[in-house]
């Protein structure tokens, strides 16, 4: 039979134990989060999209900001999208300015590729796109019967 004393020790070393494997596992997190994060690059990204059915045709918004536009391919076809390019890594690169340790990161960079599916066929010859403030739209009308 455990007397108090022994019961007392027993619970605190239990939340010593605890806080340990708490403090354990945010170090772990952390060096994770990071290492992770720095080989990200290497993987292939989707960017988000926004699709609308408009009056004449689809409206698609891609949000690939940084993107160079000689970096952006594009490929329709009557009832499909295929987009694909590369980002860098936003990073400072001012004197003095050069990163030394990663925080946080967050924004996806490196290869990135997005096919986008139509429920109706569209016109590819005359497809428009535009790009402005770091969105993609793509207009897309849809294919007339002759």
């Amino acid at each position: 039979m455990m007397d108090i004393r022994e019961e007392v020790m027993s619970d605190i070393s239990n939340v010593r134990w605890k806080q340990l494997h708490g403090r354990l596992g945010d170090l772990v997190y952390q060096f994770t989060k990071i290492h992770f994060t720095q080989s990200h690059g290497a993987q292939t990204w989707a960017p988000p999209v926004n699709a609308y059915k408009c009056e004449h045709g689809f409206a698609i918004c891609v949000d690939i900001a940084g993107v160079k536009k000689e970096e952006i391919n594009l490929k329709v076809e009557p009832r499909r999208i295929q987009l694909g390019g590369v980002r860098e890594t936003p990073e400072p690169k001012g004197k003095g300015e050069e990163p030394i340790q990663i925080v946080a990161m967050e924004i996806d960079s490196g290869i990135f590729s997005r096919e986008i599916s139509l429920p109706t066929d569209v016109e590819p010859e005359a497809v428009r796109a535009e790009y402005k403030e770091g969105f993609l739209w793509i207009y897309l009308p849809f294919r007339t019967q002759a």
